[in-house]
């Protein structure tokens, strides 16, 4: 009975652990809109949020009690979201309550993407999944530079500590095999893809 209870433990804090470490969640992601006929309220005609931003595209909607204002919203296409407005709508999960197919989607949370046509919601909700995967980035989160590997300027060297020649032709010949490894035939620096320099 030990042995059940300590394995149960053990599993339990490496899902939590996987868990905060991928921070994904499945999501049921639904749209609305401030001009264009039904499916804005007064608040979203006139652009107001539940935070008191004015709403534009790149908002969205959620449940504070599991995405906290100010969290980033990454959905599977890149595009990431801003968490400053909620509904009822959102809160209730009606939209995954009643769309979704399995256990798992009629428990995903509902993210509710704000446009500022019918039109544009509409044309977004019917060419993407109803159901995805986002990672939620919280509003205290630093943001992680990607490194650019693709960079195509030259690296800047500084130029050889001047050598003083003593009158010997050695201190000549180190000057030019130093420079002969840092520059072309024409004097320019040339970067190879490896990030190397060559001739």
């Amino acid at each position: 009975m030990k042995r059940l209870v300590f394995l149960l433990l053990v599993s339990t804090v490496c899902a939590a652990h996987g868990y905060y470490r991928d921070n994904s969640l499945l999501a049921r992601v639904t749209v609305y809109w401030a001009r264009g006929g039904r499916g804005a309220d007064r608040y979203t005609r006139l652009h107001k949020s539940a935070t008191g931003q004015r709403l534009q595209q790149g908002h969205c909607a959620v449940d504070p009690r599991r995405i906290p204002f100010g969290s980033k919203v990454v959905l599977p296409d890149g595009t990431t979201l801003h968490a400053v407005d909620t509904g009822t709508a959102v809160r209730n999960r009606k939209a995954a309550r009643k769309a979704g197919r399995t256990p798992s989607e009629r428990n995903a949370i509902v993210i509710d993407k704000f446009f500022e046509t019918k039109r544009q919601a509409l044309t977004w909700a019917n060419s993407n999944p109803p159901f995805v995967n986002v990672k939620v980035i919280g509003p205290g989160a630093l943001a992680v530079a990607q490194p650019n590997i693709t960079n195509s300027q030259p690296i800047a060297l500084s130029p050889p500590a001047p050598v003083k020649p003593t009158g010997g032709a050695s201190s000549v010949a180190t000057i030019i095999t130093n420079n002969a490894t840092a520059t072309s035939p024409t004097g320019g620096i040339i970067r190879n893809p490896l990030g190397r320099l060559g001739r």
